[in-house]
């Protein structure tokens, strides 16, 4: 089921615009989550990738995270923010953790195994997370780069979770 064939929230439909406004897509996504878990899950398909990266894009924190984030990404490049937090979103200084904690909090939501999957594909930066890292594009992804990391990481624990046969209330 996609978000158009049910009712959906206020802040899920904001959510997801937003991260298609940035130039994100649901298949950017699944495409990370693939990357992560393929050699675990041969017989995985990218329909698979979609529907667990949707399932974890249902989740009120997960929401909550790629809204703030984003948000504070746009007032960066507005310039609105006040020195020294202006300058140090827009250059997304190394030393700065606040967007790393905005993206434990969507990890968390599916446990442990998150952690140590969102460390690796932050690290690796495939597909649209080196997209999102370039800096010559004009856009301040300080936060969105580890939002869309930190997604595709929750979707990968809960396809992780759901092999070993968790099943998840929907």
């Amino acid at each position: 089921m996609t978000a158009e064939d049910r009712s959906i929230s206020v802040l899920e439909k904001t959510a997801r615009e937003w991260l298609t406004d940035r130039g994100v897509t649901i298949d950017d996504m699944a495409e990370l989550v693939h990357y992560l878990q393929s050699k675990y899950h041969p017989s995985l398909t990218m329909k698979d990738c979609r529907y667990n990266v949707n399932q974890v894009l249902k989740k009120r924190e997960v929401q909550n995270a790629i809204v703030t984030g984003i948000q504070l990404d746009k007032l960066a490049e507005q310039k609105q923010l006040e020195e020294p937090l202006q300058s140090t979103i827009e250059v997304d200084e190394g030393l700065y953790g606040v967007d790393e904690i905005i993206a434990f909090s969507i990890v968390n939501v599916y446990g442990s195994i998150g952690f140590t999957n969102y460390g690796y594909i932050d690290k690796q930066k495939p597909g649209i997370l080196q997209a999102l890292n370039d800096k010559s594009s004009g856009q301040c992804h300080t936060f969105l780069d580890d939002i869309v990391g930190a997604i595709a990481a929750a979707a990968s624990s809960r396809l992780a979770h759901s092999a070993v046969g968790e099943a998840e209330e929907e």
